[in-house]
């Protein structure tokens, strides 16, 4: 983990799952003294979302957004959850954005569903001025297709894994790039230079925990505090110090989410 601390934002966690309940307090305990502020907790299912808004009540520099994962929309999305990701979104202050959603083909190219749904989503994020986290595997032309069609939205391409190409679509329709962990692993070469060439003012980190645990910790659950060496790879890879990679992402997590600062954020 990098030398200094520096105040950092994990822009997607999922520490909701069982892997995280017995210790939960430690693992908030890390994330603070990694340097963490604050946290977006992105959501599969609306039926999670009670719980989510627990944690956030528990931890208050957790944030959250509301949606459906497009590998569970076959056997989740149906009438009336589009409706129920409305009003979540709308009944809670907390809520900073829509997702994640989005496409995923690398299982099954079932385009139709997660079509439906992943529009349906751009439009209650569009109708509420909220960005939307955009789960994008295998299925980039897809995604960038829907978008162009869909008109001005804004959001983030979540733990990004695309081709430089791919990252020049995406930064081009304005959107944000949020590298994890993956960035870090030793056959990640041509994501290694996706880093560079997203502008400065649409970089992002995050961990995606409890997934993909960045080198030195892969192959262990992965925790918000391990954000850090996802910075300290980032900043390498584009030639900045931490301190000054740091304070980007951190400044544009904040826009992006419209994220408070908090009276706790204090090193």
């Amino acid at each position: 983990m990098a030398s200094a601390i520096h105040e950092l934002i994990d822009t997607h966690v999922h520490i909701n799952y069982k892997n995280f309940e017995p210790d939960l307090d430690t693992v908030a305990a890390n994330w603070r003294s990694a340097g963490v502020v604050q946290l977006v907790h992105a959501c599969v299912t609306p039926a999670d979302f009670p719980g989510m808004q627990a944690l956030a009540d528990r931890f208050p520099e957790v944030f959250l957004a509301i949606g459906l994962h497009p590998l569970d929309v076959e056997k989740t999305w149906k009438e009336g959850v589009a409706s129920q990701i409305r009003a979540y979104a709308q009944s809670d202050k907390r809520v900073v954005a829509i997702g994640e959603t989005g496409l995923d083909f690398f299982k099954a190219e079932n385009l139709e569903p997660q079509e439906e749904a992943f529009r349906a989503q751009i439009a209650i994020a569009q109708e509420q001025d909220l960005p939307v986290i955009i789960h994008c595997r295998d299925a980039a032309e897809a995604c960038r297709r829907i978008l162009q069609d869909v008109g001005s939205v804004k959001g983030v391409m979540h733990c990004w894994g695309g081709s430089p190409e791919e990252t020049e679509w995406f930064c081009d329709l304005g959107m944000y790039i949020s590298f994890s962990g993956i960035v870090t692993f030793k056959n990640a070469q041509l994501l290694q230079q996706s880093v560079s060439i997203v502008p400065s003012a649409q970089l992002l980190i995050e961990t995606d925990c409890p997934f993909l645990a960045p080198i030195p910790k892969r192959g262990r659950r992965n925790e918000p505090a391990y954000v850090a060496h996802v910075a300290e790879k980032v900043a390498e890879l584009r030639g900045l110090s931490e301190a000054d990679l740091a304070a980007l992402t951190t400044d544009n997590a904040r826009k992006l989410f419209r994220l408070p600062i908090l009276k706790t954020d204090c090193l």
